[in-house]
Parts: structure tokens; sequence; C-alpha cells
């Protein structure tokens, strides 16, 4: 099976009530650890690059990992979506490259100016059959070069998304109802404390995401933002020398919540990156004397495919539905 764009998998996660989990990817055991985890459980995939990610790791590279993974498991179809494209070039790139799938990211822009730049994007894409993921609202939080303050941070308005939709001609948007990038979502006084001590994080809105459903019917939508940080890989990376205070993520119920609407496409990274280097400070901290990386890296891996199988099944409920 060769690369698929997210057309069908969206139509058929709106009729089912699941989303997909579109995990970010930088190198190649995290592409093993998601794809694996996808294989075993019959799902479809998404695995999306950022900006980041290709200047870390080259374009080529990373497409070549991808393409090897869509050998490895033939029986799922699998997108590849860029994830944040700052501009129209870099929509161009990936394109012309072999994404099937790009984000042009203009939500910072004033509306009209999000119209026109998504539009043009969306035209090339079309032109080249590649699908089109637009975003309306700011997300605060960091994620490689998007950095927004929770002093720029706006909800979507949906009033704005049946127009901003028909003009540009997107396939999918990103709206923002409290979703928050990175691994601190949310400060200490935005969120609540339960019984434990532990940081309770405000609700996410989903009076906006029913306005929006009721404006666009049968239009797939997108979560950014959506790492559930969980507390076990927290407690690991600051156990084995690491420094993450209140780091706190979306509440995975709610996620599911939305996953049951309208939302097809929910965007995980830094649950990833905290399996990872929680395993890894923990290995080298237990094994001092190993310096080979596939010996840490190994562990690293299982870690990515446990935590991806266990969003699979109850987080996104795409399992078996490749």
């Amino acid at each position: 099976m060769a690369l698929v764009t997210t057309t069908e998998m969206f139509k058929k996660a709106y009729d089912g009530g699941y989303a997909i989990g579109a995990f970010n990817v930088n190198n190649m055991e995290i592409v093993q650890g998601i794809t694996e985890a996808a294989r075993d459980l019959e799902a479809p995939l998404i695995l999306q690059v950022s900006k980041g990610a290709r200047a870390y790791a080259n374009h080529t590279y990373l497409v070549k990992l991808v393409e090897a993974a869509v050998i490895e498991c033939p029986n799922i179809p699998i997108a590849l979506h860029l994830d944040h494209g700052p501009d129209f070039e870099t929509c161009k790139s990936c394109i012309d490259g072999g994404f099937t799938s790009v984000m042009i990211d203009a939500s910072s822009k004033p509306f009209a100016e999000n119209i026109e730049i998504t539009k043009k994007v969306v035209e090339y894409a079309h032109d080249h059959g590649v699908v089109v993921e637009a975003e309306l609202g700011a997300l605060a939080g960091i994620e490689d070069d998007v950095k927004v303050s929770a002093e720029e941070s706006h909800y979507t308005h949906p009033e704005e998304v049946q127009e901003f939709v028909e003009k540009t001609g997107c396939d999918s948007l990103a709206i923002a109802i409290g979703t928050s990038h990175g691994a601190y979502k949310f400060t200490a006084a935005q969120c609540t404390r339960n019984e434990k001590g532990e940081l309770v994080p405000p609700p996410l809105r989903f009076d906006i995401l029913d306005e929006v459903v009721k404006r666009l019917p049968g239009f797939p939508i997108v979560l950014h933002g959506s790492s559930s940080v969980p507390q076990e890989f927290v407690r690991m990376v600051n156990e084995f020398g690491g420094k993450m205070p209140d780091a706190v993520g979306i509440p995975e119920e709610q996620l599911r919540k939305a996953a049951r609407s309208a939302v097809c496409k929910i965007n995980i990274d830094s649950d990833l990156r905290l399996a990872m280097t929680g395993t890894i400070r923990k290995f080298m901290a237990e094994h001092p004397d190993k310096f080979d990386p596939r010996e840490y890296l190994k562990p690293a891996r299982a870690a990515i495919k446990e935590l991806v199988s266990h969003k699979i099944v109850d987080v996104l409920g795409c399992d078996h539905k490749a």
C-alpha cells in the first residue's frame, strides 16, 4: 500500500465516532514504535513532520523512513503530513517532496490574510492530489518554532468557520478549544488541584466545538496540542535527573469525548518525547556502564509503542479501523 491522503480516513472516522492519531516523528525509533503499534492494532495512522523535524533529520531521511514503514505495515493506511507549515514555500516543498497532506498555519495572521494564504496552498495542493489542513484560533504554548503566549492565544470564533472553509477550500480545520502545545500547557493559576495535590487543567470548551459542528456539519475537525503529559513519565524524568515541575496535559477522557464528535485528527507529540526521554534517563541511571545507543534506544522504542497502543485503543478509539 502506498502513502494515502486523509480523505477516506476522516470520512470513516467522522461517521464512526473515533479519531486518527497524528504522531510527530523525528527519527527511526519513533517511527518504528508508532507504526508497530498501529500495525498490531490495525489502526489507520498519520505520521507528521514539523519544520523543526525537517531541519533536524532532513526531509529526505524522514520521507524514506515513512516509506519504509509503509512497506513494513502493508495492512494499514498511512498518511504523511506536514505539521504547522509556516508558509506557502514550505508547504510546496513538502507537496513536491512526497507528502500526502500539509497544514498551512496562518492562524497568527488577520482573518482575511489567513484566507488568502490558505487558499493559495489549497489550490497548489489540490492540483497535486494533496489535502490541506488549516487553522482558526491560536493555541498557547511552544512547539518547535510555534510560540504563542497566553496573552496572544484565543479561542476559535465559530461564526468565522463557515466563511473560512468556503473561501479557502481546505479539507480539515484545526480549532482552538483549550488545548495547548508542549508539556507545560497551563500555569498553576489556570488549574485547580485534586485531593492528591495534582494539577487539574481547565476543561475543554466543548460548547465551541458543538457550535462549529452545527456550522460545518460533516466536516473534519483537528485538535492540536493534545498530549496528555502522562504523569508516570514526568515522574520518571524527574526521578532520574530531570526537572519538569507542574507539567500537565489534556485529560484523556476529554479527548475521547472530542473524538466521538467531529474531531477526526488528534495531534500527539510531547507524550512521545516524555516516553522516550524518561525511559532513556532511567536506563542510563540504572546502567551507567552502557554506551551503545542500541541498548537504550530499544527500550525507548518499546515505551513509545506501548504508549501509542494505549492512545489508539483508549483515547482515539481507532483500533481495528484500518
